[in-house]
């Protein structure tokens, strides 16, 4: 075998390096082709043959193809490419049923205490002594300081402010004393800059008597005509005679006679709030429009308030009196009548539904659910509240707002769990509780039941499964002013005058005006011990009411049982309220003890088997006592003490026989200290 070379190259392969000594060589040369000389070498072909059939680095393809085929090479080519199969499929399975398996995620409106701000007094920006929207952006590092995440901002709807501000002259528009829209949209930015969301207040019920809709409907105009509810009135010796003995919510007939139409129309409220026809489809279509406004302007849900008065009966009999012998005339108080056919008619909820519809077509963005909550305190028909829920099937309210912690007459253990059971036993199975502790129309925690109860009212609230609902001040335990200190001179309409004491000014500092405002006075007085009960000192006492709100609120974040657990029943009685929360999967447990009476002893050992004898105090209404280890065995809290107390166990109570039907859970969900994550099918 002969191998020929070129002189000029040798058998040196440069590839693709630059030779500039072979380029100018050519680039020199003349056209005259240079022929190569050969020569001949003796090569041994087994040499030659080993030489090629030997992998080496940067084989050409036909080369590396001789070598494919081998079996040392394609048995493991095969078994890497079905390792890397297998492995994308139990990749993609551990997805799935990860997936399939975990619960759903706590939504904002879960996850976080919700923070209810009355805006005229809440901070006023322009000294004018009324809150305002700017005053509510200036202070949004409190909401975060308080590790809250939702706010719920009351009715700021243009309004002649009759029953402050619910009466809605222009449902587009923001009323001056508050600010204008650019002040909204640039608060809603500040809000959702901060990670936040905000709630509002929509009343659908009934408009203002100023409302360019009912001056159109008076006038008897196009589709407004019946855009309210009218009626012919009789007339007799100088007086109107109503249609029927309907009563208002604020009492007297709720009929009033328009001079312009000659017709009475139907109002629940004052007479400056006249009733939607909402049997009329136009006005249901106004509201659907109403409600995509603001959602288009980045609002993340409502509360619809006095939902439950958007129906009357179309044959307008009268009521029946709860005293059937009491003579119909001097009917003229709400409370005399059965209200049959004036709330929760037929078709009210297919109302609300359409409502949830409308929000729905909002929520498709991820992370942009809206939220929808109804607003009516039914009181004594638990059955009818829990309707807002909605069915299995179809969704109304995500919650109704629960206030039976605030309609209790009297304050015991006893009580605090009668509130406590009564919504949890009557809620659909699946749907999420709620709670609130205080509200603008209710007085506030310090002057219902006392001082001394504030702080384990705030416990109660913070450790109950759910949602719970701050109103503004609670957290520094704020009281109502005193009654005298209000007059009709602060509002246009007498009625509402009883709920002006707990929307007293918010308590910022120590200061004039307690830091509400830097004007000469405020729409209303400040509380005379603004010295002691407000933002800026409570802040640096690490047993103050707004120290302990905080520290429950993170411990509410921060720990699974909290948010998401079950809650069993322990004990009550006329002093003491005890609960459990707990989680599947995880050996720790939090047991409230909470005193809602006088000093009191419960010998828990006796109540819970298994029970560990020691606990440690998690926190305690008594700052001093955070962080100490305590018998169980006896367990003795003063008058308004609260405890949150943390022990492990392998036997947590759900489980127990003692306690079925004393325990609940909404939104199920097991830890996998393994996986650590959540999984539903425990």
């Amino acid at each position: 075998l002969t191998m020929e070379l070129s002189e000029k190259g040798g058998v040196e392969n440069n590839g693709f390096v630059h030779n500039e000594a072979f380029e100018d060589q050519e680039t020199g040369t003349s056209s005259q082709e240079e022929m190569p000389k050969t020569c001949s070498l003796a090569v041994d072909p087994v040499a030659v043959e080993e030489t090629v059939l030997k992998p080496y680095a940067g084989m050409p393809k036909q080369v590396l193809l001789k070598f494919s085929s081998q079996a040392r090479y394609r048995v493991t080519r095969e078994v890497l490419f079905w390792l890397i199969i297998a492995g994308s499929v139990a990749l993609v399975c551990a997805t799935i049923a990860i997936i399939a398996l975990s619960p759903k995620c706590l939504d904002w409106w879960q996850a976080s205490p919700i923070y209810q701000i009355y805006p005229r007094s809440f901070k006023d920006s322009n000294m004018d002594g009324n809150g305002d929207l700017k005053g509510i952006q200036e202070k949004l590092d409190h909401i975060t300081y308080l590790n809250i995440k939702t706010v719920w901002i009351t009715s700021f709807f243009k309004s002649p402010l009759k029953d402050l501000g619910y009466g809605a002259e222009d449902f587009y528009d923001i009323d001056p004393i508050f600010g204008s829209m650019r002040d909204f949209e640039n608060l809603i930015s500040a809000i959702h800059d901060k990670g936040l969301k905000v709630i509002m207040d929509l009343i659908p019920n009934h408009t203002s008597d100023k409302h360019q809709w009912f001056q159109l409907s008076r006038n008897r105009t196009g589709k407004y005509t019946d855009y309210y509810i009218w009626q012919d009135c009789m007339q007799a010796a100088g007086s109107v005679i109503p249609p029927n003995n309907w009563v208002s919510v604020f009492g007297n007939s709720s009929w009033q006679f328009d001079e312009v139409r000659k017709q009475c129309y139907f109002h629940q409220f004052g007479k400056e709030q006249p009733d939607l026809n909402f049997r009329n489809p136009d006005v249901q279509q106004e509201i659907h429009d109403i409600i995509k406004f603001w959602l288009g302007k980045g609002v993340d849900g409502f509360s619809f308030g006095t939902v439950k008065y958007l129906l009357e009966a179309k044959h307008l009999r009268d009521e029946p009196p709860v005293n059937k012998s009491q003579n119909g005339v001097t009917i003229t108080a709400y409370s005399q009548l059965y209200h049959d056919y004036t709330t929760t008619q037929v078709g009210l909820h297919d109302i609300i539904r359409s409502f949830r519809h409308t929000m729905n077509e909002f929520s498709r963005e991820p992370g942009r659910y809206r939220f929808m909550g109804s607003d009516d305190d039914e009181k004594e028909d638990i059955e009818a509240t829990m309707m807002y829920y909605g069915t299995p099937f179809i969704q109304e309210a995500d919650f109704p707002f629960n206030f039976n912690l605030i309609n209790m007459k009297d304050l015991s253990g006893n009580s605090i769990f009668e509130a406590v059971d009564l919504w949890m036993k009557n809620m659909p199975a699946g749907k999420w509780p709620n709670w609130a502790v205080g509200s603008p129309n209710a007085a506030r925690i310090s002057t219902r039941i006392g001082k001394e109860y504030v702080n384990v009212m705030n416990m109660l609230l913070l450790t109950l499964p759910g949602t719970p609902v701050t109103y503004y001040g609670e957290e520094i335990g704020m009281e109502n002013i005193a009654s005298e200190n209000v007059s009709e001179e602060h509002v246009n309409s007498g009625p509402v005058i009883a709920t002006l004491p707990e929307k007293s000014p918010m308590q910022w500092d120590g200061k004039v005006n307690a830091g509400f405002t830097e004007g000469n006075s405020s729409w209303l007085p400040v509380n005379s011990d603004y010295q002691s009960a407000n933002v800026e000192i409570q802040r640096t006492w690490s047993n103050s009411t707004l120290s302990l709100y905080r520290a429950l609120t993170l411990l509410r974040n921060n720990e699974l049982a909290m948010n998401r657990g079950w809650m069993c029943y322990i004990w009550n009685d006329s002093n003491v309220f005890v609960y459990v929360r707990e989680l599947d999967g995880l050996d720790t447990v939090f047991m409230m003890v909470l005193n809602f009476g006088q000093e009191s002893t419960v010998e828990l050992k006796a109540i819970v088997p298994n029970l560990p004898s020691e606990a440690v105090v998690r926190l305690s209404t008594h700052s001093s006592n955070t962080g100490k280890v305590i018998m169980t065995q006896l367990i003795t809290v003063e008058m308004g003490e609260g405890l949150v107390l943390e022990y492990k166990t392998a036997k947590p109570v759900h489980t127990m026989e003692a306690f079925q039907g004393k325990c609940f859970v909404a939104e199920k969900a097991c830890y996998s200290k393994a996986l650590n994550l959540l999984y539903k099918n425990c």
